[in-house]
């Protein structure tokens, strides 16, 4: 039974929807993500390098061998760098993304904490601790004083 309350605790706190819309908006990110690379950046590499299509970029380590009748006997091996490239590409574009909204919301997390910025509402946990850092350092002049 203690399986089940710990797993109750956990959906009710909210961390497993968060984890689900987490889940939820990095899938949709992945296909953003893999369209602009494939339809938007791939395009323009290849028509720079006189129309090299990248994702069909292979070494062949061995040749497809045929029978007599054209039928494949054993299927050729290749190692698909071209398919790694786009890989890395996408790898590079996620990162890089995920970096830029990580700053931005570092910063708006930053301007929210501040107590002294009039601009941003400042969360009601964050403005009690500073009022009691307020109060303590007045109190600590108080006593200093006598």
């Amino acid at each position: 039974m203690g399986l089940l309350k710990e797993f109750k605790e956990f959906a009710v706190k909210g961390n497993m929807m968060d984890m689900a819309i987490g889940v939820i908006i990095g899938a949709s990110f992945n296909k953003v993500i893999d369209v602009l690379v494939k339809k938007v950046l791939m395009p323009p590499l290849s028509y720079l390098t006189n129309g090299i299509d990248f994702k069909d970029k292979v070494i062949i380590l061995r040749d497809a061998e045929l029978n007599s009748a054209g039928e494949i006997i054993q299927e050729k091996i290749a190692l698909g760098y071209g398919a790694l490239f786009e890989a890395f590409l996408d790898f590079i574009i996620i990162g890089f993304t995920v970096f830029i909204v990580v700053k931005f919301m570092n910063r708006l997390r930053n301007k929210a904490q501040d107590t002294k910025d009039d601009t941003v509402v400042t969360p009601k946990d964050i403005q009690l601790l500073s009022d009691l850092t307020d109060l303590m350092k007045e109190q600590n002049e108080l006593l200093r004083n006598k």
